[in-house]
């Protein structure tokens, strides 16, 4: 039993948290196989506590080592490789690329087991802060600042789950979602609570009881560190999950709560030149030399160094991405032209890659989970599908404009929509574009499939398994001449959900397994 998620939770503090740089949230002392007794014993050792929590999040386990899930490197990676937008090179993301995902496989597995341990980290801190609280070791609005972090991440950790093994929303709030876990395991008794209980709940019940997680976060939580839990990271991530229920107006109430309290760079590069000190990142999961997903999964070994998942043709050449856009800046590596502060894109071999991950030698890339420039396209994407064409077209342009070479002429403007439709068909693009290689492209399809404004059918046609050839790349030509050969599959296929692991279903006679596996 010890590789299901039940057992791994059990092993709380059974973690190390690495020294890091001084802005991160990791920089603590070693924190080793502390008892829960001792762990909230004091204001130290709570912090060690509280670091641990994001230690998983940040590295997670992988068969032994970290990887990256469930919001570092692996989030950013495995959602880019479930969509269209980026070509898997070699064979290291094939099966999540060609969709070929089990019960037994490591992705699925790692992303659950992963997941729930870090939903019972969560909780455990929630426990013993709250006794903490009690017996007057920690003072009340300390005590409910750490709740509230531990509360943001349980929530968004549920929903990041429901959006890899559960239908979207709009299918039927009533469906299968995942079991929403609030309670600490930490005993045998525990565990089998947890197992006699261990039933999906609805999709509907998950997302509200994130919702309420993340409410109680924005109200409680007085940090304000990029890489930690916010106020203002509770309200960003609502944007994103009421965006998902349809629920436009409410992502319009939350977006607007933001106004002036970030600003747009005025460079593209910018985030990721300085992916810690820059105006627009709102909530990113902090990596060091000392503590990252290593070369196996560090975003600048897999995206840039190893080179292991490409920019596809497919997004390189859609009309709508000018050719003179910012975004598009290049070093050619094959010429020796080395990085610049202000290339986002590497030709290598004759293939795209992107350049947003930077360091190589320490993999010290933050995984940047929500930017402001989110928040805005998913108030520009609400404004237009209320009928807030102007509101719509200003809100993207904060975003889109400062990539243009002359946005004095490039700039969008109501005489460019004839519809609410091609407004937001504009906008869904310019994500793709903005987020390349950021993680988000599958949590786009999730949504968007059977939607009345801009509709998608199940998973795309991808490119071929492998390197593009450097004459597949045909930038902002509408070409399609390029190697279209991973089928797409349609909604209705039982693959366009991934299984529950066979670590969980073996174990726990009240999970349902998805239709199909």
């Amino acid at each position: 039993m010890k590789t299901i998620y039940l057992n791994a939770l059990i092993a709380l503090f059974a973690i190390t948290a690495t020294s890091c740089s001084d802005s991160s949230l990791l920089d603590q002392e070693p924190y080793d196989s502390i008892s829960e007794e001792k762990a909230f014993a004091n204001p130290e050792n709570i912090e060690l506590s509280v670091n641990g929590m994001y230690e998983a999040a940040a590295i997670g386990n992988y068969s032994g080592s970290g990887r990256g899930y469930v919001w570092g490197a692996a989030w950013v990676e495995q959602n880019d490789a479930k969509g269209e937008d980026v070509v898997n090179t070699e064979v290291f993301y094939q099966q999540t690329y060609l969709s070929n995902q089990n019960p037994s496989g490591a992705n699925s597995r790692y992303y659950w087991e992963d997941g729930y341990g870090l939903i019972n980290k969560a909780n455990l801190v929630i426990e013993g802060v709250t006794e903490a609280k009690e017996d007057d070791i920690i003072t009340e609005e300390k005590a409910n600042d750490i709740i509230g972090q531990a509360r943001f991440l349980r929530g968004i950790t549920h929903f990041e789950l429901l959006i890899q093994f559960a239908r979207p929303y709009s299918d039927d709030p009533d469906g299968l979602g995942v079991p929403y876990r609030d309670t600490p395991v930490n005993t045998d008794e525990a565990r089998e609570e947890a197992l006699q209980d261990g039933g999906r709940d609805t999709i509907e019940e998950v997302y509200s009881q994130a919702l309420d997680d993340l409410d109680f976060a924005e109200e409680n939580i007085t940090t304000n560190e990029l890489t930690r839990a916010s106020s203002n990271a509770a309200i960003a991530f609502k944007t994103r999950i009421y965006l998902n229920m349809r629920e436009w107006e409410k992502v319009i109430d939350e977006a607007n709560k933001l106004k002036n309290a970030y600003i747009i760079e005025e460079e593209p590069y910018t985030v990721f030149a300085d992916n810690e000190g820059n105006s627009e990142s709102i909530f990113s999961i902090a990596m060091d030399s000392k503590s990252n997903a290593g070369v196996n999964g560090a975003l600048a070994s897999q995206y840039n160094d190893r080179e292991l998942l490409a920019i596809s043709p497919i997004i390189w050449n859609k009309e709508g991405w000018l050719e003179d856009d910012k975004r598009r800046a290049m070093i050619d590596s094959d010429e020796g032209e080395e990085q610049t502060e202000e290339a986002m894109i590497k030709k290598s071999g004759g293939t795209l890659f992107s350049l947003k991950y930077r360091d190589t030698e320490t993999l010290t890339d933050d995984s940047p989970v929500m930017r402001y420039a989110e928040v805005k396209l998913n108030l520009a994407e609400a404004l237009a599908r209320t009928g807030d064409m102007d509101g719509a077209i200003e809100n993207l342009n904060d975003v889109r404009d400062r990539s243009l070479a002359n946005p004095e002429t490039q700039s969008y403007t109501s005489a460019d929509f004839s519809s609410p439709e091609e407004l937001v068909q504009s906008i869904i693009l310019e994500r793709r574009i903005e987020f390349l290689a950021e993680g988000h492209r599958w949590g786009d399809i999730h949504l968007l499939q059977g939607d009345d404004m801009a509709p998608i059918d199940g998973i795309p046609a991808k490119h071929t398994n492998g390197y593009p050839d450097e004459d597949e790349y045909d930038a902002a030509s509408g070409s399609k001449d390029y190697s279209l050969n991973v089928s797409s599959i349609p909604y209705d296929d039982y693959r366009f959900v991934w299984p529950i692991p066979n670590s969980e279903v073996s174990v726990n006679d009240n999970i349902e397994q998805n239709p199909g596996y």
